[in-house]
């Protein structure tokens, strides 16, 4: 699978084309996926995210880890997940380790089923509820390539201008030559 070195983990931040790519499924279930998905807990806890989807470090699979509570033996890892059922509806401020500084309030589901495998292939089959069901379509959409900034409000795009500006304005000068 090629898949980088755990240690060397970085967030990819927005506009970066990758973050709009929709990923590829999992084939492979091998140790290196699951030190992959582990590199991926510690850049999120050292990010201080309760979320983070392969590509937001620059890897199309279809992966992402999740903690909502901080504690260390709630990171969740899901492989190939798809949503069983979605319902009830909430809107709430959402933000994103990609698009820091940026807060975008987005309706979702209140309760999620999801089936999905874990780093050794298993299926399994999960629910959640209000945070941890939002953080999973928050994730699961990185899979897809939508992020929050795709379906913000006028007054979203108004309240994000500046730190929106400033990320292009970053990638942009990162990306030169």
């Amino acid at each position: 699978m090629g898949l980088p070195d755990p240690d060397k983990l970085r967030i990819v931040f927005y506009p970066d084309p990758i973050l709009k790519k929709v990923c590829a499924p999992v084939t492979q279930f091998d140790s290196s996926l699951q030190n992959f998905a582990e590199g991926m807990i510690e850049l999120m806890r050292r990010e201080e995210g309760v979320g983070l989807a392969a590509p937001q470090v620059g890897v199309l699979i279809r992966l992402f880890v999740c903690n909502v509570t901080g504690l260390p033996e709630d990171s969740q890892v899901y492989v190939n997940p798809r949503f069983v059922d979605l319902t009830g509806a909430a809107e709430l401020e959402e933000g994103c380790l990609s698009i820091p500084n940026v807060h975008v309030t987005m309706r979702r589901a209140t309760t999620a089923v999801m089936e999905a495998q874990t780093t050794d292939g298993r299926t399994v089959r999960v629910e959640g509820n209000d945070l941890l069901a939002r953080v999973w379509q928050h994730e699961a959409d990185h899979l897809d390539g939508r992020l929050i900034v795709d379906t913000m409000s006028a007054s979203d795009e108004i309240s994000n201008r500046r730190p929106l500006k400033q990320l292009r304005t970053d990638f942009a000068n990162a990306n030169k030559g």
